[in-house]
């Protein structure tokens, strides 16, 4: 039967489930936002997609901020293998994606607010505009793209090590995220 909180020795559903439907939003957000730079202001889904963009976003970090809570609240499985250098480099990884990420929602509530107008969220919610400064669009815009690129990359090197340690290690780092116990 599957748990809901992880063990010394797997993740629980709840951690599994937050991971992939963070995953599986970040790729969709990444190509979104590929396709959006694209359009220009006369295209008809122009306005439709930023503020889906924009919506599912904002959604999105709030599931971050109940993964994190998740994540410092419950135990973490421990580590299989004997490299202690892997972990700490594993470790490493997992704090740049998850500070990515924070990074990518506050520049991309810096690129949405610029105009002072808040975000509205799906009609369900408002996040009010708080901070203005000169080009902060432009900036944040510059700033965004970054870290997007940067969150897929880091993103290919945790999936490239997860299958390192399926394949060649023959490990069960990979499908402890894949099922709970």
């Amino acid at each position: 039967m599957a748990q809901l909180k992880n063990s010394v020795d797997s993740y629980g559903w709840l951690s599994i489930a937050l991971h992939w439907l963070m995953a599986l939003t970040i790729f969709g957000l990444f190509g979104l936002g590929l396709y959006m730079v694209e359009l220009t202001y006369y295209d008809a889904w122009y306005k439709g997609s930023l503020d889906l963009h924009k919506s599912i976003g904002i959604i999105l970090a709030l599931v971050w901020i109940a993964r994190v809570i998740w994540r410092i609240s419950n135990t973490t499985p421990q580590d299989l293998g004997d490299k202690k250098w892997e972990h700490q480099v594993a470790h490493l990884v997992h704090l740049l994606l998850y500070l990515l990420m924070l990074a990518l929602f506050v520049s991309g509530y810096l690129i949405s607010t610029a105009d002072g107008r808040a975000i509205e969220v799906f009609g369900w919610f408002e996040i009010p505009a708080s901070l203005m400064m000169d080009n902060q669009e432009d900036i944040a815009g510059v700033i965004h793209w970054g870290l997007a690129w940067s969150l897929m990359g880091l993103v290919a090197l945790h999936a490239l090590a997860a299958v390192k340690h399926h394949v060649v290690d023959k490990d069960r780092t990979l499908v402890r995220m894949l099922k709970s116990h």
